[in-house]
């Protein structure tokens, strides 16, 4: 018989654990009231009843090393050993922070093992300390172990029918990290749309790749004061064909809110709504390329109320939800910055993408 089949309901998978509350800041902006907002507003929507919740699980060393050198991941243990202090200008941990940076790179492999064996369509892993600064060596700006890249290395190395990876990462800042240790492979294709100049200093234009490697990293730096349209059209004109031409079997997301034009942390104007608009972009790449394989993890995001209701819209558009709640809306605290058509024009040359 054909006809009308009842569709099965979306599964979306959410990995946390109050352990991420022990990674104790101070006064620090990446702190865990990040994370206690947030869960308050899922238990005040009812979201978090739609939702299937996880624990996340330790990462190991031997997975950790899939990325960071053996001596580093031993520094970080035996700083938090010795009560913690500061790792870098930007960094600071305390005793139990080495313990709960397992548990955030875990909770990303958790997120990955939730929908590739189809527990979940996708998952979002919500986790600190995030990672995308994290380099092999070296803590960089709040990050310890850059989550997102052991999570697309183990994937790599456990699951045979997976090739390309597609590594998307729209937080404020560039993912240094996260570049650095993809640029020479061409198993994993990084695109990374950020505020420029800004910290780290990294993610020019022309940082395509190098060796096999070579066009395999797209960055689109954006000027202060673009918001939620510029960022939309990068993402249906260059992320959409670039995704297309690569063909990924597998999307992760470096999922950072700081672009909010709340957040004090930059000066850039993307509004809920306009997040929520590009998890709508990621959401049918995933659909039409790689069986509906999505998985976020938590970067940045420091206005508290903008990072909730981020998250929560972007929960709900991966439920299929078609109602999105924008409670700060937007604003335009800046002018925003004449010559996008020109810049877009040049990330789509320097990318060999047909003009629009």
């Amino acid at each position: 018989m054909g006809g009308w089949q009842k569709r099965n309901p979306v599964k979306v998978a959410l990995v946390y654990d109050p352990i991420y509350l022990e990674h104790q800041t101070g006064a620090h902006v990446e702190n865990p009231q990040r994370l206690t907002t947030t869960m308050s507003l899922l238990e005040e929507t009812r979201l978090k009843n739609r939702i299937l919740l996880l624990l996340p699980r330790p990462a190991t060393v031997e997975e950790l090393s899939l990325v960071h050198a053996l001596e580093y991941i031993s520094y970080v243990r035996n700083r938090a050993q010795k009560g913690g202090g500061w790792l870098d200008a930007d960094t600071v941990i305390s005793s139990a922070s080495y313990e709960v940076a397992l548990y955030a790179a875990g909770g990303a492999l958790q997120a990955v093992e939730a929908v590739m064996t189809n527990q979940a369509d996708s998952a979002f892993a919500m986790v600190r300390p995030p990672g995308h600064h994290a380099t092999c060596w070296q803590a960089m700006g709040f990050c310890l172990f850059n989550n997102i890249a052991v999570a697309a290395r183990f994937v790599l190395s456990n699951f045979d029918n997976i090739k390309r990876i597609l590594i998307v990462d729209f937080d404020v800042h560039h993912g240094n990290g996260t570049q650095d240790t993809f640029y020479t492979d061409p198993r994993v294709l990084y695109f990374s749309i950020h505020q420029y100049p800004l910290y780290p200093g990294t993610g020019s234009i022309n940082e395509i790749g190098s060796g096999n490697g070579e066009g395999t990293t797209v960055n689109v730096p954006l000027l202060a004061g673009w918001g939620d349209d510029e960022y939309l059209q990068v993402f249906q004109e260059v992320l959409v064909p670039v995704a297309e031409r690569y063909q990924p079997q597998l999307i992760l997301v470096s999922a950072g809110y700081d672009a909010h034009w709340a957040d004090s942390i930059a000066l850039m104007q993307v509004s809920v709504s306009g997040f929520a608009g590009m998890v709508r972009v990621l959401k049918n790449l995933a659909t039409k390329l790689c069986l509906g394989r999505l998985i976020f993890a938590l970067e940045g995001g420091y206005h508290h109320q903008a990072l909730a209701s981020s998250i929560v819209a972007t929960l709900e558009v991966l439920l299929d939800s078609r109602q999105i709640t924008d409670p700060l809306g937007s604003q335009q605290k800046l002018r925003k910055p004449l010559g996008f058509g020109n810049f877009l024009k040049l990330v789509k040359e320097t990318h060999h993408l047909k003009a629009w």
